[in-house]
């Protein structure tokens, strides 16, 4: 007998708990419409070509490490495209990457990753 009272106790008490709405059951939530803000990150990069040679500047003003690369491709099929390896770039640094091309430059850019 005393199995079925403890029973029948917990069962309201479930009960109860399912039935109220669930704007009345307090849950984490973010203000509805907005969504999170994202983080601000990386690194800010300036690129100069000068004939075959490339000098990037990239400078970190966000507090998270950024690894930039530098990926130069080159004009002619012969050539050989370079990519750098990962730089850290830590917050409030500016870092130099160059990269170069036997002839012509056909295209260049910066890589971004978390560190």
């Amino acid at each position: 007998m005393r199995l079925f009272r403890s029973l029948a106790s917990a069962t309201v008490a479930v009960a109860l708990v399912l039935s109220l709405p669930y704007e009345a059951v307090p849950h984490p939530r973010v203000e509805p419409g907005k969504p999170p803000s994202p983080q601000p990150f990386g690194a800010e990069c300036r690129i100069r070509i000068a004939g075959s040679h490339v000098t990037a500047y990239c400078h970190n003003p966000y507090p998270q490490t950024d690894a930039v690369s530098l990926h130069v491709e080159c004009a002619r099929w012969w050539d050989l495209d370079t990519d750098g390896s990962p730089v850290d770039t830590a917050p409030a640094l500016t870092v130099r990457l160059t990269g170069r091309c036997w002839k012509e430059v056909r295209s260049v850019w910066i890589s971004h990753r978390r560190r």
